[in-house]
């Protein structure tokens, strides 16, 4: 039997709390948990680095304010392939979907369950100890098995439907950011760590450091990457004019606030100089100002709380795939809807099976590098079409600020990938080169299948 159009499209069920909750889960992740210690390596100034935290923040807010507008003038699940499509072309929209599948969540959500099992097998190594083959090799592979299963474990969750989804993952974020916020006051209170930290090396504003700075600032970016999670679920969102861009600006200014926060957390409880390459570096302020037992237990928390981002990843995903589906652009089973819990379901299975493959071809550093200078290219873009959008008079909510915040977030968005470009040009080019791969993939898609 036929199926009617409603038992195939996605249902407005989702109001401004749980959608601000996508939002902050969505960007509090891998990046402020793993990042701070990669970025004191090369930026050696503790005020510098606090700086750049908060400047990412003030262009982060900047899209999520051109966002809301757009998001809520084309209320649709999709996010920038949705967007760049109606805005400009179907074409560019689907290289923005495109690299979304590989960059864009699948990468995130590996980066996550990988950053997961490295805070929980800090707290309890003997996880990493079978003894069936050389030691190095079994704890490499068990920490992929272990990260692949977390994966599996909520893609399950989300095939059960975006509700009962939602619930966990309020849950989650409540505890994450909870985590987060303790960490901050109890421990700035304990008087164990020292102010004296933040008077370190000078920084040369030479070319280098500043080729440096773009680099580091990418890396920001993708820490405060989420920002736009609201928009990519449009077509479940109540009253998408003012939920959706609401949501946007609270969950983005609640992040800033807790990032800039956190980091002057790690600052004062460890010495730059033993801050630099440190990817648990959150377990490692928690050692030094709580105590080794202490430690333990609080990379413990942050392992579950890691679980809050790659949950709310393989909510977002999906609805991308599955609108680029329906348009003809992506494989035709990956439109459907289930018929009793109203998810994109094929899609989440999709998902967790190109995360999962992540997982075991690369490491953290290989994803994470990739992954900055990709999801720095197409915001830019839609940011590009609000002017566009605001010329056609179909904005049924005007963002403040215009046109100066989308004229910030241009500005920065494009400095940020020229320096970035020039600091690390290999895998640069090898993110614009999966780029271009979509544009013979675009004909053959448009050549098989059509819309639905």
């Amino acid at each position: 039997m036929a199926k009617s159009a409603d038992e195939n499209e996605l249902q407005r069920r989702l109001d401004l709390f749980p959608l601000t909750n996508i939002v902050i889960a969505n960007m509090v992740g891998a990046g402020i948990f793993t990042s701070s210690g990669l970025l004191m390596q090369d930026l050696r100034n503790p005020w510098l680095m606090l700086a750049l935290w908060a400047v990412g923040g003030i262009i982060a807010l900047c899209g999520a304010l051109c966002y809301g507008e757009v998001g809520a003038a084309i209320p649709r699940a999709g996010g920038e392939y949705t967007f760049l499509s109606k805005l400009f072309s179907p074409r560019l929209g689907f290289l923005s979907g495109w690299l979304s599948f590989f960059a864009g969540f699948s990468a995130p959500i590996a980066l996550s369950a990988i950053g997961c099992i490295e805070y929980l097998t800090r707290a309890y190594p003997g996880l990493l100890q079978v003894g069936l083959m050389d030691a190095d090799l079994e704890a490499s592979l068990l920490k992929k098995l272990y990260a692949i299963a977390v994966i599996a474990a909520f893609t399950l969750i989300h095939l059960r439907g975006i509700v009962f989804g939602t619930k966990v993952q309020n849950v989650l974020t409540v505890m994450k950011v909870g985590l987060i916020v303790a960490l901050i006051v109890f421990g700035l209170a304990s008087g164990k760590g020292n102010t004296a930290h933040l008077s370190y090396d000078s920084f040369e504003f030479s070319y280098d450091g500043w080729k440096a700075i773009g680099l580091s600032l990418m890396w920001i970016m993708f820490a405060y990457s989420g920002w736009n999670a609201a928009a990519y679920i449009g077509s479940e969102i109540k009253n998408p004019a003012r939920n959706l861009p609401l949501s946007l600006f609270l969950g983005t200014g609640i992040v800033i606030l807790l990032y800039v926060a956190f980091n002057f957390f790690y600052v004062y409880a460890v010495p730059p100089e033993e801050m630099k390459g440190v990817i648990s570096i959150a377990g490692l302020a928690a050692e030094r100002v709580f105590g080794p037992s202490f430690g333990v237990v609080i990379s413990v928390l942050i392992s579950f709380a890691l679980f809050s981002s790659l949950s709310a990843f393989i909510i977002l995903g999906p609805r991308v795939y599955y609108s680029m589906a329906k348009d003809g652009c992506f494989f035709r089973f990956a439109a459907r809807v289930h018929p009793v819990y109203m998810v994109p379901d094929r899609s989440i299975l999709l998902q967790g099976v190109a995360a999962s493959a992540l997982v075991l071809l690369g490491t953290f550093d290989q994803i994470l590098t990739y992954m900055g200078f990709s999801l720095g290219i197409f915001p830019i873009l839609v940011v590009v079409g609000l002017f566009k959008l605001r010329r056609s008079g179909a904005s049924p909510y005007r963002m403040p600020g215009y046109p100066l915040v989308p004229l910030v977030y241009i500005g920065f968005g494009i400095g940020i990938l020229v320096l970035a470009f020039q600091e690390r040009p290999l895998v640069s080019s090898i993110a614009l080169a999966t780029t271009a791969l979509g544009i013979p993939v675009y004909s053959i898609f448009k050549s098989r299948y059509k819309p639905t």
